[in-house]
């Protein structure tokens, strides 16, 4: 029988530490006692989510020490616990992370600790996955789509069910501003947002994430300044964040604007009629946006009793009879078909979301892994540089592609 190991990548970073940190009980914690890290501190006991956690830890026998973090500090606090041998026995963590923690020897791969990942949609169970080996499973996702002030689409004689793909879209923008009002608002700002909100508009070209030079990629950010060169979106995207660009929507002055599901509650509170459209492809349907959500993960412990039950209670908190309250909770759209089903049956106004999940693509998808922040930081950078007038779209791309392609 295996016997879990340290993880070799992290052996010699944990002789950097004192051997009383290394020695350390894994999570901090008691045999009767499991740690679990999610980055969810919005959640305080009593609420559903930490009840869930409870509930599934009782149901393998143990009692659970439940810490939450901002997600900006998970990572770092995660790795520097693996180093110290104190990493928690279940760890909930931003899906773009996974490959990161999978190939430093953080976490182990499902097939090891007995996690079940099959009942979540193949292509969000892809950014968990690393060189063959899937690693934790989905609790849900959150993806981009446009939201629409109905009022103003009105008022230009735009029927929003006519956008369907890059040049009715030009059409309805053109319209919008014929009427006196303003277009569409993003983010275009120079971090992984802006990556983030590009990628739609990037995949839904056809264009793929290893060659950001292509004539589809050109087609993408050519896009996005067209519409600051004609007036369908303001300057200021270019230091938008997602926030600051729903905060433009919310002014009442806009037709279009592009996030995600988390805005469903502000959207309610607008003071405005609205709905949401997917975002559309150059050539029609809806183009695939990038997943947002968190994966349940096993990191590695000193023996295979404590992966097992630990992977014990990561099934439990994403198994469907328990999700769909976290979910919720979270304005995520289920990992589960039959749970995102329920969802729709509840509030049919989440079908487009869930039409656009289905269509969604992890960031690390396509085996890209840890290169990803390497393709993405020269990606924004493209982005930033043709809105501002700094490079053409081209000349753009054709230097993010070259600075991907040799960053180590």
């Amino acid at each position: 029988m295996r016997r879990a190991a340290v993880p070799r990548l992290l052996t010699a970073a944990c002789l950097a530490v004192s051997a009383t940190a290394c020695s350390s009980a894994p999570g901090g914690s008691s045999p009767d006692t499991f740690s679990v890290w999610d980055p969810y501190p919005q959640f305080a006991a009593g609420s559903d989510w930490v009840r869930t956690i409870e509930g599934c830890a009782a149901q393998a026998g143990v009692k659970v020490q439940r810490q939450a973090y901002d997600t900006t500090d998970l990572t770092g606090k995660v790795l520097l616990a693996a180093q110290q041998r104190t990493a928690p026995q279940v760890l909930v963590v931003d899906n773009p992370v996974v490959s990161t923690l999978a190939e430093a020897g953080v976490l182990r791969p499902n097939s090891d600790v007995g996690l079940d990942a099959s009942s979540a949609s193949p292509n969000l169970v892809a950014a968990g996955t690393s060189n063959g080996q899937t690693y934790g499973t989905p609790i849900g996702a959150n993806t981009l789509a446009l939201y629409y002030n109905k009022a103003v689409l009105g008022a230009a004689g735009v029927d929003p069910a006519s956008v369907t793909d890059w040049a009715s879209l030009d059409a309805a923008l053109g319209k919008v501003k014929a009427a006196g009002k303003k277009g569409i608002t993003f983010s275009a700002i120079g971090t992984e947002e802006g990556s983030f909100q590009f990628l739609p508009w990037f995949w839904g070209s056809g264009a793929t994430l290893t060659d950001l030079s292509s004539a589809d990629a050109v087609s993408a950010l050519t896009l996005w300044k067209s519409w600051l060169d004609n007036g369908f979106a303001p300057n200021s995207v270019v230091g938008n964040t997602q926030t600051t660009s729903w905060q433009e929507f919310a002014t009442g002055e806009y037709a279009f604007a592009e996030n995600g599901t988390w805005q469903l509650q502000n959207a309610k509170k607008a003071g405005f009629e609205y709905g949401v459209i997917a975002i559309p492809g150059r050539t029609g349907g809806t183009a695939p946006a990038p997943t947002g959500g968190e994966f349940v993960t096993v990191p590695a412990q000193e023996d295979n009793g404590t992966e097992t039950k630990a992977a014990q209670i990561a099934t439990c908190l994403t198994a469907p009879d328990r999700v769909l309250a976290t979910v919720t909770a979270l304005t995520y759209v289920s990992a589960v078909p039959s749970v995102r089903e329920q969802q729709v049956a509840a509030a049919p106004e989440l079908k487009v979301w869930v039409d656009a999940v289905q269509n969604a693509k992890g960031r690390t998808g396509d085996n890209l892994g840890t290169r990803y922040p390497r393709i993405s930081q020269p990606l924004w950078g493209a982005v930033q540089a043709a809105l501002t007038g700094a490079k053409t779209p081209e000349a753009a791309l054709k230097d993010a592609q070259a600075a991907a392609a040799s960053a180590k």
